[in-house]
């Protein structure tokens, strides 16, 4: 178990700031949960492109691994997206995930945003339209887009074993997800990507068609658009400099732009990288490579050490994603594959993680830092922030103070949306927390999909607590428990 103190354990705001000040970090904080009728900066409206989104609550895009064969949402989809539209924010950052082709698929149920699939499509978006109407009123401020990805590396469109799809070879990815070095059948031909180009288009065209007002080329997490930004070692036009390793990126955008104007665009972006970490239960460390010195397999991280991150080029995107007519941009970072504790702070290790090798609020600081620096370089850009979650009782005394002082336009929250949808709502509405509702990062809804089960809130969710899963979920974590290996 981590040495670290939990979050529960810090009684209020002023314990909760003593803790930030035995670490050495700085978030701006503030006193009380803020309503709307208190003026709170979480219920300011927010320009985005074209459109005013009516507050600064965003729901990140949250996969159930729960779709249907044919790409299509399950009724426990429905339910989520449901719960998305309950939840007060006014800005959903593309729902979840959807694969622009099927052999794309993180996993064999995620959604497909293909020309079949455009009514699956449709009724997601009508059930959540549906549940902000009747609880909210209109959707008049509400602004919903879907993201699009392709899961490259990380593709497994038939059962759990990994079918990757790679940009480059990495000398510690490769080994630790069982690819040959030598194997270049995976790697991408640049052939192949003119085809993945044209794919990425017209899945924005379903999207648009679907109703959707924006779309995320998603460019985060490890999967390919993000695997590109980094591949530094890639010959040919998509690799090497900056020009070659971002102009997939920017090639999808100017497509999309230009056949689908009225369809606003957004990016979600891993704004820096570090090594892989070890992936045990055991803590967390990097996994040494003698040849990560000489080589930087990754995107914004420092050309002489690949363990820390560097912004430039981070900004240099973001510059030139602003000038292609990009809207807005939600800054991740890392990968949940490789290494969680940077993307996904958390006290608790999914089963295919470690115990985190530092207090999870250095990994909080780390990502609102990097983005408020962000945020200073692009002023005029609308910017999502990311990793909130860990923060728990004091996630809203952040976020407000976090946009108050210009840090970050808008705030999103994953994890917590699976327990505690009506966050939102409840901060801006009464200015309290359901204590009892907050997730508090026991990893189970990413320790069941790792295993091939449903992604959800096992442990504070009751619709989850009674599926037949939950007892599957146990006796994994209890044989995992008996035997790490």
């Amino acid at each position: 178990m981590s040495q670290y103190p939990k979050i529960a354990q810090l009684k209020d705001v002023a314990a909760f700031r003593s803790r930030l000040a035995e670490l050495g970090l700085s978030l701006p904080t503030e006193d009380a949960i803020l309503s709307l009728r208190e003026q709170s900066p979480m219920a300011e409206p927010l320009c985005v492109g074209d459109f005013t989104v009516g507050n600064r609550w965003c729901i990140h895009p949250m996969e159930g691994w729960d779709g249907e064969p044919d790409g299509g949402p399950s009724e426990r989809t429905l339910r989520r997206w449901n719960r998305f539209g309950l939840s007060g924010a006014k800005l959903i950052w593309g729902g979840e995930a959807a694969a622009v082709m099927p052999q794309g698929r993180a996993n064999p149920r995620q959604l497909l945003a293909t020309p079949a699939n455009g009514d699956h499509l449709r009724l997601l978006l009508g059930e959540l339209q549906r549940a902000h109407r009747e609880k909210f009123g209109n959707c008049d401020d509400l602004l919903v887009g879907l993201q699009l990805t392709h899961s490259g590396r990380f593709c497994r469109p038939h059962t759990e074993r990994l079918e990757p799809k790679i940009a480059y070879h990495h000398p510690l990815l490769d080994e630790r997800f069982g690819i040959a070095g030598d194997d270049d059948s995976v790697l991408w031909k640049d052939s192949e990507l003119e085809s993945v180009i044209e794919t990425f288009v017209i899945a924005a065209g379903v999207a648009k068609d679907a109703g959707f007002r924006f779309v995320d080329v998603k460019a985060c997490h490890g999967y390919m658009l993000h695997e590109f930004l980094g591949a530094h070692t890639r010959t040919g036009p998509f690799g090497g400099d900056f020009s070659g390793r971002t102009r997939l990126l920017i090639t999808i955008i100017e497509r999309i732009r230009e056949e689908h104007p009225a369809l606003m665009v957004g990016v979600r972006l891993s704004a820096f990288d570090t090594v892989p970490f070890a992936g045990t239960d055991s803590v967390g460390k990097p996994v040494p490579h003698e040849h990560l010195s000489a080589h930087r397999y990754g995107f914004g991280i420092s050309e002489t050490n690949p363990a820390e991150g560097d912004l430039s080029e981070t900004i240099r995107l973001l510059q030139r994603l602003r000038e292609l007519g990009v809207v807005m941009v939600n800054l991740s970072c890392g990968s949940p594959y490789y290494n969680p504790h940077l993307q996904r702070p958390a006290i608790f290790p999914p089963s295919d993680g470690y115990l985190p090798p530092e207090d999870p609020l250095c990994g909080v600081a780390r990502q609102i830092h990097a983005t408020r620096i962000c945020k200073e370089a692009v002023d005029d850009l609308p910017i999502v922030g990311t990793g909130y979650s860990y923060l728990q009782d004091y996630l809203p005394h952040v976020a407000q103070g976090a946009v108050r002082n210009g840090w970050v336009d808008a705030v999103g929250i994953g994890r917590m949306v699976l327990t505690y949808p009506e966050l939102p709502a409840d901060t801006l509405e009464s200015g309290t927390l359901g204590r009892k509702k907050i997730c508090r990062t026991f990893s189970d809804c990413t320790t069941a999909p790792r295993h091939g089960l449903v992604s959800g809130c096992f442990p504070l969710d009751a619709y989850y607590r009674e599926l037949p899963e939950a007892e599957q979920l146990k006796a994994i974590k209890k044989k995992l428990n008996r035997d790490p290996s």
